[in-house]
């Protein structure tokens, strides 16, 4: 009897000893996989901690990469608006770029609302109000911003003209007026304000307005002299050799361009397209002659140009770079007075 309990007693400590085995082998198994997570806490007096979590060791080596102090005052800003208990602050793939080390983080808040914005080393420029995904609050912050009128050629600049021949004539075949391709130059100066209507993470909607002073020049691939005559205008056929000889047009504008602006996710601009219109009235026109031996001759008339002008506008952007298509509408002379002709305009603004 007494043996029969020491084997019951023996098989029940083989049952126990071979089930810790078991424990601590499944331990000692699952051990590495758990190890591969590791933690950075910093604690902050009594009550404060900062928890980083990282699924391996390198996660925690890249935390020197990335300013810490601007993820907290970003944090700060949230906790003004954030209701009781934990706030979360997400950081995605795309928008990691400006919590490195050389960015900078600006916070403002002005009539109760917070905003952050963040300028990297390139000069990009990212804005956001509470909450990144507030794409209107931001709009509503921007339109608030005051618009200043810039001084520039962003509706205009520098470019080149020609001319498009809507109907043959025979009192002025093309031959007469045929222009020089590199010669004929466009030049506008613009006073111009270009506010933002609405804005989405990458898509912006704004309005191009101003005033634009612009000059034509037609120079003419022969030597040709443009005269007013009795019936209309009149290339003369100059006799002698000239070096130049031009027919330019002074106009005052007002153009209006809806334009979309595409950005990526970091806020820097891509590219732009805009599709408007003008109208604008004739201020001088003068044909200028430029002799052999450089002496030169100018003479104003209105060559029965037509005073008002209208027509449609093209605003290209790729990056930086911004292309203008420009074509009148309506005739560049009055009825039977000229060719009937239109003015094409395109160039790079500056």
């Amino acid at each position: 009897m007494h043996s029969r309990k020491i084997q019951t007693t023996n098989r029940t400590m083989k049952s126990v000893f071979t089930t810790l085995l078991i424990l601590f082998g499944s331990l000692a198994w699952a051990a590495p996989e758990s190890l591969k997570a590791d933690s950075l806490v910093i604690l902050f007096g009594n009550k404060t901690r900062l928890v980083i979590h990282s699924n391996d060791k390198e996660g925690i080596r890249q935390l020197s990469n990335y300013d810490i102090n601007k993820i907290i005052r970003d944090m700060g800003m949230k906790l003004d608006s954030a209701k009781a208990g934990e706030t979360f602050i997400v950081i995605d793939e795309n928008r990691v770029q400006r919590y490195l080390q050389d960015t900078v983080l600006i916070v403002t808040q002005r009539d109760g609302e917070v905003s952050v914005t963040i300028k990297e080393s390139d000069d990009r420029r990212y804005e956001r109000s509470d909450s990144d995904s507030d794409w209107s609050s931001r709009n509503h912050s921007r339109r608030r911003k005051k618009d200043n009128w810039e001084v520039g050629a962003e509706g205009g600049g520098i470019g080149l003209n020609s001319l498009v021949e809507k109907s043959a004539n025979p009192n002025y075949p093309a031959e007469s007026y045929r222009l020089r391709p590199l010669g004929s130059r466009y030049i506008s100066l613009a006073l111009s304000q270009m506010p933002t209507l609405a804005r989405s993470q990458h898509v912006g909607f704004k309005l191009y307005y101003g005033i634009e002073v612009s000059w034509n020049n037609y120079m003419f691939e022969n030597d040709v002299i443009a005269q007013k005559g009795a019936e209309g205008i009149v290339f003369a056929d100059a006799g002698r050799d000239l070096k130049k000889s031009k027919l330019t047009v002074c106009s005052v504008n007002l153009p209006v361009v809806p334009r979309l602006s595409f950005y990526n996710s970091s806020g820097r601009k891509m590219g732009h397209l805009g599709f408007g219109g003008y109208a604008g009235y004739r201020v001088d026109s003068y044909t200028k002659i430029k002799e052999q031996d450089s002496n030169k001759e100018r003479q104003h008339s209105n060559f029965y140009l037509n005073d008002f002008r209208y027509g449609l506008i093209a605003h290209i952007g790729i990056a930086r770079t911004n292309f203008f298509i420009k074509y009148d509408l309506n005739p560049m002379f009055q009825d039977n007075k000229g060719p009937n002709v239109r003015a094409l305009s395109f160039g790079i603004g500056l």
